[in-house]
């Protein structure tokens, strides 16, 4: 890094992350991949396997259809298993595994490449070939991962349908994709409790009519319908002696599709985001080994949850791909007591944590005595998703659980964009609240409604000005809606939807979606800046803002608002939260009311979701509520 003084607060890596990093000079990579940006790409995928070399690196001959690796030749489910059976990899360990029950269970990239093998013989045994869509529904149990890889390996498209999702959104992503074959896991443990997933997907099997087989995985053992000619349970399919360890597998084109990921999307019907096998590979396996700083000795812990994109390409892809070790627990963060989190860290000597601002604030609420009871010294490095991280959880996050020795990896990226777009790396100075800047070589602005760059610190809309190798090829059957969405509105620039700001430093602030700023008086206040100063008073655990039609100001700040344990609600503290709110970003900013509420509508991936707050305010139908993680 260079010497220049960086302005407001700073936080400085220590020599020490500096001397382990892989990467020491983030400017030094970053002029280089800016100087040779597609050679840069080609370098990295170099390091992954292909079966025939591309062509070309990257085609953007039919823009925005832009095509990576044109015509090279590869397997992402190769790349994460066989490539490292082949080394000293072999045994070394590929996932470790804790039920919230209890149940643990651990696999070498030796045995998860035989089960992955095993099930796709299986898939391969009812009919699945290249190019068939396969929809799978579970919780966040081993069989999730090996279920998509073996997806992979056989050329068929996986679409993983979030294991909170209700039974219409289950029956129309279904229908959408037309699958042929459905993976559920009987039930999944949450808080205690078991979520009868089989039932839901009887229920959505009788709303679609494409699905001829069932696969489905033992997990809880209570009693359910297995309909006779189309269930199957996985668990004695896979364990027949006809079922070949041995998998031959689809030498996939680098353009061929990989998965479909269903976006919940503000308004309208949810959008397939299609991702494919070079590309997606070389993005995301090239982002975490940097950003992370994954090392052979790591334990790496992603505690999203493989139905969101984060799961897929940080819980799934992008560890196995690095031959990182990980980590994946499957219930709550808190059950049964506040420091769940902290004792699977301690116990299994966890070394990289990256979670929602959501659970931090969540466990914040909880105070420090809980983490305090635990030894985190194995945790170098933590990370931040989902949704801006207020500086108050980011200060806690690093005071508390990194011990001021752990530099947090702020990431902004979403499911369309595949990988991390704006992230810092270990030896980065960090500054609460900002994600820093755009991975290596990637170009990004902040524009005006014209498309025109706003000065340092002014608010615009933040723009994607070059292509990227994990970036989403289209919306899955509707094409026009991808360049409508993405493309339309500043041609060459992707649009990202998001409102941000970048300071004097070239560090990029993310204020929220276009839809989560407030106009107020003629003045634009984003969410995020709002509920950060709520969470800075010291009886709040989380917030939520969203603007309500006003006479006079055109919008009006209703703000809701979690307490911390032990504190409670009064008229008094209403009134000081608001003078709080004005007090902290102005008066035009001071919310016109501030419920207390017990819980608030986060999806599983961990962003608020406003416009459910702003319809029951309204007294208006709250419409899909279905990411909801409650």
């Amino acid at each position: 890094m260079s010497n220049k003084k960086l302005s407001g607060e700073v936080y400085y890596p220590s020599q020490e992350t500096i001397d382990k990093a892989n990467i020491k000079d983030w400017d030094e990579l970053n002029k280089y991949a800016g100087d040779n940006y597609q050679k840069f790409w080609e370098e990295r995928a170099e390091e992954l396997h292909w079966f025939k070399k591309w062509d070309k690196v990257m085609d953007d001959s039919s823009k925005p259809f832009y095509k990576w690796f044109v015509n090279g030749k590869t397997n992402i489910s190769y790349n994460c298993l066989d490539r490292h059976v082949k080394t000293y990899r072999r045994n070394k360990l590929a996932l470790i595994w804790e039920g919230e029950n209890g149940d643990s269970k651990t696999m070498s990239y030796y045995s998860l490449q035989r089960e992955t093998c095993r099930f796709g013989n299986v898939l391969k045994s009812l009919g699945v070939k290249k190019g068939d869509r396969v929809t799978i529904y579970m919780g966040r149990i081993p069989e999730i991962i090996i279920a998509m890889l073996a997806c992979a390996r056989i050329g068929a498209i996986h679409s993983v349908v979030y294991g909170g999702f209700s039974v219409e959104s289950l029956a129309e992503r279904i229908e959408d994709s037309n699958s042929k074959v459905l993976i559920v896991a009987d039930g999944a443990y949450q808080r205690g409790k078991i979520v009868p997933l089989k039932q839901i997907a009887d229920e959505a099997l009788q709303r679609c009519g494409t699905v001829e087989h069932v696969l489905v995985v033992k997990r809880t053992g209570q009693p359910i319908n297995m309909e006779f000619g189309r269930d199957m349970w996985y668990n004695e399919l896979i364990n027949l002696p006809v079922v070949s360890k041995e998998c031959s597998l689809e030498e996939m084109d680098a353009e061929d599709p990989l998965f479909i990921l269903y976006t919940s999307g503000t308004t309208g019907k949810p959008k397939a985001i299609l991702h494919t096998h070079g590309g997606y590979m070389v993005g995301t396996y090239t982002t975490l080994k940097y950003v992370f700083d994954i090392q052979e000795e790591d334990r790496y812990w992603c505690a999203a949850d493989p139905g969101w994109i984060t799961g897929h390409s940080y819980i799934v892809y992008a560890p196995l791909l690095t031959g990182a070790t990980s980590f994946m627990y499957e219930g709550a963060p808190n059950f049964p007591y506040p420091n769940r989190w902290w004792s699977m860290i301690e116990k299994y000597g966890l070394n990289i944590l990256y979670t929602a601002p959501t659970a931090i604030r969540g466990l914040m609420r909880f105070g420090e005595s809980w983490v305090n009871r635990h030894d985190l010294s194995s945790l170098r490095l933590l990370g931040s998703v989902g949704e801006p991280i207020n500086p108050e959880a980011w200060k806690w996050y690093h005071r508390v659980v990194g011990k001021e020795k752990c530099p947090i990896m702020d990431t902004w990226w979403q499911t369309e964009t595949g990988m991390f777009m704006i992230t810092p790396t270990p030896t980065v100075p960090l500054k609460p609240g900002s994600g820093t800047r755009p991975f290596p070589g990637i170009k990004m602005d902040v524009v005006d409604e014209n498309g025109n760059p706003v000065k340092d610190n002014e608010e615009g809309f933040l723009v994607i000005k070059t292509p990227w190798p994990a970036m989403i090829r289209t919306v899955w059957k509707d094409e026009e809606r991808y360049i409508q969405q993405y493309w339309s509105k500043y041609p060459g620039m992707y649009l990202t939807g998001d409102s941000v700001r970048r300071d004097e430093d070239g560090y990029y602030w993310i204020i929220g979606r276009v839809d989560d700023v407030i106009k107020v008086s003629g003045y634009r206040l984003g969410t995020a800046e709002i509920e950060s100063a709520l969470v800075s008073h010291s009886a709040v655990a989380e917030a939520a803002a969203i603007g309500l039609p006003h006479e006079v100001k055109g919008n009006a700040i209703y703000a809701y608002v979690i307490l911390k344990a032990g504190k409670t609600s009064s008229p008094q503290l209403v009134e000081e939260l608001r003078q709080h709110v004005s007090h902290e970003v102005g008066p035009i900013a001071k919310p016109e009311h501030v419920e207390i509420v017990e819980s608030l509508p986060n999806t599983r991936s961990g962003k608020i979701m406003r416009r459910v707050l702003k319809a029951k305010a309204l007294g208006q139908d709250p419409g899909n509520i279905s990411t909801l993680e409650e």
